[in-house]
């Protein structure tokens, strides 16, 4: 039975990759006129479509973990339920990433597919813009919610600081399961199951609150180059600086809000990323991401 379901799985991703064949064939010249990023484009709305089929028919979106042997995983990685967390997500790469207190650095434990999100790349603007929300925030154990109508959930905290500063309105931005988004990252079933697991034991340990980084895309100057006359680019080149730290220490950042911009400083050795965002217009914090 297992071999049949491989089989039937196979047979519908390569119909998928024929119809993906078929509309580039048919919107070539108009894509040549417009650019390599519109080829992208089309390949991410046949990707987006096959991750709902696959949601629908109950299957782990491709990239999935084996979530059955989490316990296996986590001690692959020398983690272990209730070590702190920390959470980055990528709208572009569809992707959230777990990462786990490992010593004083933290190590990536998985990668996610994340099934849905609503809108494009860009922050958050308003209520009702449909638009998922880019930047930075914390969670604590009041934003969680064990009983959400999309399996669990957790509260990104929207608007932050920031985005009240800048006049932003919205609420109810929420990272949960299923497949369906108005706003929010869905992860399906499954996959929000393992991710509450280890949020709430690092809640239940000394962890007070984890850091959830949402960016648009990879932070590499490729993808800058790629976007750069999009308006949005001064907004994630502030978004940048704290991508940039904590790649080179593996440690959350401490984020604060000064004059209505994020700034961002490197965390001390063995941080948890646990600190609300504040008000932070210090000498050394005032320097802008």
């Amino acid at each position: 039975m297992q071999v049949l379901i491989s089989i039937f799985r196979v047979s519908v991703a390569g119909a998928l990759a024929g119809a993906l064949t078929v509309l580039t064939l048919t919107l070539w010249p108009d894509l040549i006129r417009r650019g390599e990023e519109n080829l992208v484009r089309v390949r991410l709305a046949v990707y987006d479509a096959q991750r709902l089929l696959y949601a629908k028919l109950g299957w782990p979106l491709p990239g999935t973990p084996d979530l059955g042997r989490l316990d296996e995983r986590l001690a692959e990685k020398g983690v272990a339920r209730g070590a702190p967390v920390f959470i980055r997500i990528f709208k572009r790469e569809r992707e959230l990433e777990l990462w786990m207190k490992s010593g004083d650095r933290f190590v990536l434990f998985a990668s996610y597919p994340v099934c849905r999100y609503s809108g494009g790349l860009g922050p958050k603007l308003r209520e009702g813009d449909r638009q998922a929300p880019e930047g930075f925030y914390t969670v604590g154990r009041s934003q969680l919610n064990p009983n959400s109508s999309y399996r669990r959930s957790f509260n990104l905290g929207y608007p932050n600081l920031y985005d009240a500063a800048n006049g932003r309105t919205g609420s109810f931005l929420m990272v949960h399961g299923a497949c369906l988004s108005v706003g929010c990252y869905a992860m399906t079933d499954p996959v929000i199951d393992e991710i509450w697991d280890l949020v709430t034991a690092a809640l239940d340990g000394r962890q007070k609150r984890f850091s959830v980084h949402i960016f648009p895309f990879r932070m590499t100057e490729t993808q800058f180059a790629v976007h750069s006359s999009d308006q949005w680019d001064g907004f994630w080149r502030d978004l940048k600086r704290g991508y940039d730290l904590f790649e080179a220490s593996l440690t959350p950042p401490q984020i604060g809000v000064c004059a209505k911009a994020y700034v961002a400083r490197s965390g001390a050795p063995g941080s948890l990323g646990d600190l609300a965002l504040a008000e932070r217009c210090d000498r050394e914090a005032s320097q802008r991401p």
